[in-house]
């Protein structure tokens, strides 16, 4: 099996049918090998479920549809599955977010707090907005994106002493890392119903 075909991503849903991880094809199949997971499979707009074996059955009557999406075993054929049903496991992932560098720009979309432009990440830095030196603290609500020349102004002042303002306050995102890094860009469509109740359930549970 090549490498780039065991890359694909499979999204992963507990027991309740909730997104709650995505993993890729080697660590789909070996939890469908020990009968931990079920292969959820979209078809006319409807989802059929799949044990290990069904799911082999199923790939062999559907090599003659062309689609390219499978694996070549010694014996035949398996199509890549989409998304995978677990079959115990029926809690969310932990709603706490990492304060990472990548996070930090995902909050801030990726654009400078202080001119308001969006750059790429090799042309941002993380500011801290009330400097060290005057007591800030490298946290969610003291660190913001800032571009090289926004950065380089402000230096190491507050931000009204550089006569600069901020265009949002820095403050702790609401959102699961999980759901925000593929929400918008889902690697398939039969993804979409999922991610999409996924997202508005952390805006309910999070308000």
């Amino acid at each position: 099996m090549s490498e780039f075909v065991l890359s694909h991503q499979v999204l992963v849903l507990n027991r309740l049918w909730q997104a709650v991880n995505v993993v890729d094809v080697r660590r789909a199949f070996c939890l469908l090998a020990q009968d931990h997971a079920r292969v959820i499979h979209e078809e006319d707009e409807t989802f059929r479920v799949f044990n290990t074996m069904e799911w082999f059955d199923f790939s062999r009557e559907s090599e003659k549809d062309g689609d390219d999406l499978f694996i070549h075993t010694v014996r035949q054929k398996i199509r890549l599955p989409q998304i995978i049903l677990l079959t115990v496991f029926d809690k969310l992932p932990s709603k706490e977010l990492k304060f990472t560098r990548n996070n930090v720009f995902e909050r801030d979309k990726h654009c400078c707090q202080y001119c308001g432009k969006k750059f790429d990440r090799k042309e941002l830095n993380l500011d801290h907005v009330i400097p060290r030196d005057y007591g800030g603290k490298t946290s969610w609500e003291n660190i913001v994106c800032s571009c090289v020349p926004c950065n380089m102004r402000k230096a190491n002042r507050l931000p009204h002493e550089a006569g600069m303002r901020l265009i949002r306050e820095p403050s702790k995102p609401k959102w699961r890392p999980f759901v925000s890094t593929i929400v918008r860009n889902p690697a398939y469509k039969s993804w979409r119903h999922f991610l999409d109740v996924a997202y508005w359930n952390v805006e309910l549970d999070e308000g």
